[in-house]
């Protein structure tokens, strides 16, 4: 889908890596979130609370998922699952504006 109708759009920014990356949260009316965000160039380590389903729309990187030692390189039109309560790895190679959807 390449737009959400009828949510909530938090105006505050969530920003992490001194400004490397952004995003906005978008609010469902079930009670979902995704946020939308971009990521400039630069390796970066987050840490997951719930499940998340990342959507790259468009850029380049490589990921490191929990439980694995082999990093996969991700497209734009790619996507990858992050199991909850753990800890992933990216490492950006080209501007990327990406979805995050929370799974609970």
């Amino acid at each position: 889908m390449s737009t959400f109708e009828n949510v909530t759009v938090v105006k505050q920014a969530n920003i992490y890596f001194e400004g490397k990356v952004s995003s906005r949260t978008v609010q469902f009316a079930d009670g979902t979130e995704k946020t939308l965000g971009f990521m400039l160039a630069g390796d970066y380590t987050f840490n997951t609370a719930a499940a998340e389903v990342m959507e790259i729309m468009a850029g380049e990187l490589d990921v490191l998922l929990p439980e694995t030692d082999e990093w996969q390189a991700i497209k734009g039109g790619e996507s990858f699952d992050v199991p909850a309560n753990s800890q992933f790895s990216l490492k950006i190679k080209s501007p990327t504006d990406y979805c995050c959807s929370y799974l609970k």
